[in-house]
């Protein structure tokens, strides 16, 4: 499995704060489900175990896993938390999503 997938500090920060109130050893789980207005949605869940085919990304004690079906719409992307005016979410951003709509949750490739 392929590497190319990245966690910024500001995600890793934000897994451990959620995780420190969640289950010991909790992991966040990113995939990618068909769905959602541009054909695509991502989903965020909390696990308490790695699967044999999961890609494991780690940061600063914060881990992230990624199904394998899921990989290859998430390749090359930067999974990152931002606090804004508007409001604060985690944000993948994904080198190959050709469209996105507005929510920011659902691509097109």
């Amino acid at each position: 499995m392929s590497q190319d997938v990245t966690l910024s500090a500001s995600a890793a920060k934000q897994i451990n704060t959620i995780m420190a109130s969640q289950a010991a050893n909790g992991l966040l789980r990113i995939g990618v489900v068909g769905g959602g207005c541009s054909g695509f949605s991502y989903t965020f869940d909390i696990d308490t175990e790695q699967k044999s085919d999961d890609l494991l990304i780690e940061l600063d004690g914060a881990r992230v896993v990624i199904d394998e079906a899921s990989l290859p719409f998430l390749e090359g992307s930067v999974i990152d938390y931002v606090d804004e005016l508007i409001g604060a979410s985690f944000q993948i951003k994904n080198p190959n999503a050709t469209a996105a709509c507005g929510c920011g949750t659902s691509f097109s490739v």
